[in-house]
């Protein structure tokens, strides 16, 4: 919670902008726990949200459109990259699953964990006209 409260502050931005995600997800409750971490959905609400289609790629929020870690590999120690290539290329158009992403899409969040959540990472990007 802190990395993203930093990150929102630095970035001057509230959760409600963000229109697209990439979490940790080397578990599948990982995704959930990095919604609510990031302030996304307040706590116990976001598994509710993922089971209402809410984080699909045709959802209110997308979330892992890049697939999550599991989809590919969780390459450790490659992850936070790999996460802000794919935000960097949804927001561009230029990601094979672009086409999920609002027309007027302009920031992206990407949440890193290692360790057992003993450090964490967020990065905000934003399209800048």
């Amino acid at each position: 919670r802190e990395a993203a409260e930093e990150a929102y502050d630095d970035a001057d931005i509230e959760p409600s902008d963000i229109s697209l995600v990439e979490v940790h997800d080397c578990f599948t409750i990982a995704e959930v726990f990095a919604l609510e971490a990031l302030g996304l959905y307040s706590y116990g609400e976001a598994i509710g949200a993922a089971r209402r289609g809410e984080t699909r790629r045709d959802g209110e929020l997308p979330v892992n459109l890049s697939g999550g870690l599991k989809a590919k590999g969780h390459p450790v120690g490659a992850t936070g990259a790999a996460q802000v290539a794919a935000i960097a290329t949804l927001l561009d158009g230029t990601h094979p699953r672009a086409d999920a992403v609002d027309d007027d899409a302009t920031i992206g969040v990407a949440q890193n964990a290692g360790g057992t959540v003993a450090s964490a990472t967020v990065h905000v990007l934003e399209v800048m006209e």
